[in-house]
């Protein structure tokens, strides 16, 4: 069945003149059901389920996230339009909805002794193995002509590849924004050839041997690429966060490993460029440099 919330605590949402952010559930109808135990993929956060054969006043479970938006706690009275009645029930619980299952997930799952008298229809996912489908849609028409089957495998099909391209673009412009800065960094190296010919050539005057001058060139490197891969494991830990978490309400769940080795491997790229850039200065000897320069 399908309704619509009309009233909650004491707030009536046809006086609302805009909808608070994050209730999208006050937008049109709603799917709504009720139920005995605990729906598959839901996890109680706060109250009580009612127990079995229950009896009393109307209750209902709410979504965590529906009720942080409206300002919603336990016992507060939620109020639905259906089937032309507006019927009133107090919050019982609250549960964390793992909107990504395979199964009907509901902002609001009433007691049965709230919604059970008006028409509803009743509904079930099936999960079967590919070329089965039509032999299972025979069957259940056959058996009961009113059901209405749909298909979502190729749906999903879709989903999936259109979220493959994607994941194949993001990589792809990944891709060409390592390389350009590859580029700026093998551009920086020569543009500061002279200046650190010349401090080679001065420390190979002081008596500093090639592994010496070697070694102060990959400090200062490694120092520039740890200093810059801090720069970038914040900024985009950051950036990272505020799109799942704000933006699509995602649970944060970085993975630090992956993390790591990208930042060791920039490091490393990093220090391996500036040493090979920094090779044909080793090689520069003191009398004619110091002529050119």
């Amino acid at each position: 069945m399908r309704g619509t919330i009309t009233a909650y605590g004491t707030t009536r949402v046809a006086d609302l003149k805009t909808i608070p952010e994050g209730a999208w559930a006050l937008r049109g109808e709603r799917g709504l059901t009720f139920a005995d135990d605990l729906p598959p993929g839901s996890e109680l956060v706060a109250g009580k389920w009612w127990p079995a054969n229950y009896s009393g006043p109307p209750l209902v479970s709410v979504d965590e996230r529906m009720a942080d938006a409206l300002k919603l706690k336990l016992g507060d009275p939620l109020t639905i339009s259906v089937a032309g009645q507006e019927r009133t029930a107090r919050i019982a619980s609250l549960r964390k909805i793992e909107w990504d299952t395979m199964g009907f997930n509901f902002v609001m799952v009433f007691s049965p002794n709230a919604l059970s008298d008006v028409p509803h229809n009743l509904a079930a996912t099936i999960t079967m193995p590919p070329g089965r489908e039509r032999a299972v849609v025979r069957a259940l028409s056959a058996g009961f002509p009113s059901t209405s089957v749909v298909e979502v495998r190729e749906v999903i099909g879709q989903v999936r590849t259109i979220v493959s391209q994607m994941a194949t673009a993001i990589a792809a412009a990944a891709g060409i924004a390592i390389l350009a800065g590859i580029a700026v960094l093998v551009g920086a190296i020569a543009a500061a050839r002279e200046t650190r010919t010349y401090d080679s050539v001065i420390l190979k005057t002081l008596g500093a041997t090639r592994g010496q001058i070697l070694a102060a060139q990959a400090l200062g490197y490694l120092l520039l690429a740890v200093i810059l891969a801090a720069l970038a494991a914040a900024i985009g830990i950051a950036g990272g966060w505020y799109v799942v978490v704000e933006l699509f309400a995602f649970d944060w769940l970085p993975d630090y490993g992956t993390i790591a080795l990208t930042l060791l491997a920039g490091v490393g790229v990093t220090v391996g460029i500036g040493l090979l850039g920094a090779l044909p200065i080793l090689s520069a000897r003191p009398a004619r440099a110091l002529r050119e320069l």
